[in-house]
């Protein structure tokens, strides 16, 4: 007799129950690589909010002023485009690198990388290497067992909120977050984006880790798209290193019929994401080359040539000849080099000024007792350099225009904005038509190449 088995029985077999993955701790020139780009990426994320450049935090995103810091340069919401030229670079950049050696974002750069590798380094501080961690899990409750435990995550947690205070940090002033953190006088939104980031790294990198990596990445999905035959890859070499098997160092792999394999498994205790290499490229794999480490140390050991695990494309596994400067990866450093030399070259040459001018649209024009003919303008100015100016203002574009406001010179602070009301009179004479282009030109009295124009309308009555 079959047993009865519910539709939730049914579902429930389709899927693994998870298992925990321990990483093993491995060393070589991939892992430095690694240590490097860790010790870098989050040196910065923890350092640069803390510094001080000219009177400002050094990177600042202030957005109640609509304010941003960087090192000197003050941004404003006009120059958003700045922002999506970054983007755009970005996803260049991770086409070529992608299309040139794979998931190396993923493998080096990604936070998700970056924040589990300190969170395994804290882990394996407290509870041990794999084996005794492994140990200490499939223990029974005990003092020994909760205190390492206890300690691990309130370091885990405590990491986490140290990071969700320094993320707050880049948008409001850190030391005036440190100060309202002292005094417990800390603003709502401060409070909710400190724990929703703390607790954001806290699961991400010490509870899901490879989950993340493998289910939730979309990266992941669509990484085979920019793959070819010709894009390096940590692959295993099946022609060399099979049949596997174990064997002594003094034993002759060829007369026990062997490749160089020893099946030792290190490979798949080392890698974060739990796959085995040797069964091929598998799109959970994150490009870390944590294999090709341990097993160069196992080749070392066994007097055996290195590379077993290596970098390599499929064309060369083919035995076919590998062209890693193909069209596309040459298309993509092109296109790379001329978006990033254009960023910068704006930024560099930027002038630190901006005018808009905007026409009071409820009243076309109005006539004055002098019968002239007026419209009414709002100039939204705005001073991005480092220091305070003086500016005047003209008007060009048609005969006798005369400009009327409060006062003809116009300060304006360091990073400061101005909006001024501005009124223009022109003799009904000598208005050719309707409507008339004209152009405001404002410039810095102490600087005459800080000097903007903008163009705009001068409209007037119907001259027949």
């Amino acid at each position: 007799m079959q047993p009865h088995t519910t539709p939730h029985d049914e579902a429930g077999s389709f899927y693994a129950k998870h298992k925990k993955v321990y990483p093993r701790e491995v060393h070589g020139i991939f892992a430095t690589f690694r240590t490097l780009g860790v010790l870098i990426l989050l040196g910065s994320y923890y350092f640069v909010p803390w510094l001080s450049w000219e009177g400002h935090q050094a990177v600042l995103f202030d957005l109640p002023a609509r304010k941003f810091y960087i090192f000197g340069l003050i941004f404003w919401p006009q120059d958003f485009f700045y922002l999506a030229a970054l983007l755009i670079i970005a996803a260049f950049a991770l086409f070529f690198f992608t299309a040139l050696a794979g998931r190396l974002w993923c493998g080096y750069a990604c936070p998700q990388t970056v924040w589990t590798e300190a969170f395994l380094w804290i882990e394996r501080k407290v509870e041990g290497d794999r084996n005794k961690q492994i140990k200490l899990d499939n223990a029974p409750l005990s003092r020994v067992k909760f205190s390492r435990k206890f300690l691990k995550h309130f370091l885990w947690i405590s990491f986490s909120l140290w990071t969700g205070f320094t993320f707050v940090g880049f948008f409001t002033p850190i030391l005036d977050l440190a100060k309202e953190i002292y005094t417990l006088n800390l603003g709502s939104w401060e409070t909710f984006w400190v724990l929703f980031y703390g607790f954001a790294t806290y699961g991400n990198a010490g509870w899901m880790r490879e989950q993340v990596c493998i289910y939730m990445c979309p990266y992941a999905r669509f990484q085979s798209a920019m793959f070819d035959k010709d894009t390096l890859v940590i692959s295993y070499d099946k022609t060399r290193g099979d049949p596997r098997g174990s064997r002594k160092k003094s034993a002759d792999p060829r007369a026990m019929a062997l490749g160089d394999c020893v099946d030792c498994t290190l490979c798949v205790q080392v890698c974060p994401t739990g796959i085995d290499i040797r069964d091929g490229l598998q799109y959970q794999c994150i490009g870390c080359a944590a294999c090709i480490d341990v097993c160069n140390e196992v080749m070392a050991k066994m007097d055996y040539p290195r590379s077993l695990i290596k970098y390599t494309t499929q064309h060369a596994i083919d035995g076919f000849q590998t062209n890693l400067l193909r069209p596309r990866v040459i298309i993509y450093a092109i296109l790379l080099t001329i978006i990033s030399g254009s960023l910068i070259y704006s930024i560099s040459t930027r002038l630190p000024l901006k005018l808009d001018i905007l026409r009071d649209r409820n009243t076309l024009y109005r006539v004055t007792p002098e019968g002239k003919i007026e419209n009414s303008y709002t100039l939204k100015m705005i001073n991005m350099d480092k220091i305070p100016h003086h500016y005047t203002l003209s008007v060009a574009g048609v005969t006798g225009i005369n400009i009327i406001m409060r006062s003809t010179d116009i300060l304006i602070n360091a990073g400061d904005s101005l909006v001024l009301p501005v009124q223009l009179a022109v003799d009904p004479a000598n208005l050719p038509g309707l409507s008339q282009k004209i152009s405001f030109t404002l410039t810095a009295t102490d600087n005459p190449k800080l000097s903007l124009t903008q163009t705009g309308a001068f409209v007037g009555p119907r001259t027949h």
